[in-house]
Order: C-alpha cells, then sequence, then structure tokens
C-alpha cells in the first residue's frame, strides 16, 4: 500500500472544498465541512498525521486513490 502524501489542514480543506465540500463553519483551528449527508472536521494543524488524514477519508466517503486523484488535479 502506498504511503500517505503529507498533507497540512488548509491543504486537506482545499482539496475537499474543490471535490465539492462546503465550508459549514470554523471554530478555532478546526473547520467543519459537509456535502450533502457527509460531514468532517479538519483541524488546521501543518501536518496531519497518518491516522487523522485517514479518519477524515473515511467520513468523507473518499479512498487513498481519490485523495491521490485529488492531489494529481491540483
Amino acid at each position: 500500500m502506498p504511503k500517505l502524501p503529507g498533507l497540512s489542514g488548509r491543504e486537506l480543506v482545499g482539496l475537499l472544498i474543490r471535490d465539492g465540500f462546503q465550508r459549514v463553519r470554523q471554530k478555532g483551528s478546526h473547520v467543519s465541512l459537509q456535502k450533502g449527508k457527509l460531514r468532517t472536521v479538519v483541524p488546521l494543524h501543518d501536518d496531519l498525521s497518518p491516522g487523522t488524514l485517514l479518519a477524515i477519508l473515511r467520513q468523507c466517503n473518499l479512498s487513498r486513490q481519490d485523495l491521490e486523484e485529488l492531489l494529481r488535479r491540483k
């Protein structure tokens, strides 16, 4: 399985917005995003840990391949 890319919270928010998510609100350093019934919260840290990144991808119903595709379209 390929290694996850190192992403900051801001980069991930940008990728998810390009994928159709909308910023619902922000409280401190956490951004809430929604796309239909899918919801997630992304912390705006410099480097997201692999576990946090995987959890956010699961909540967004995205796979590692979907993330790689979003990065290619960047």
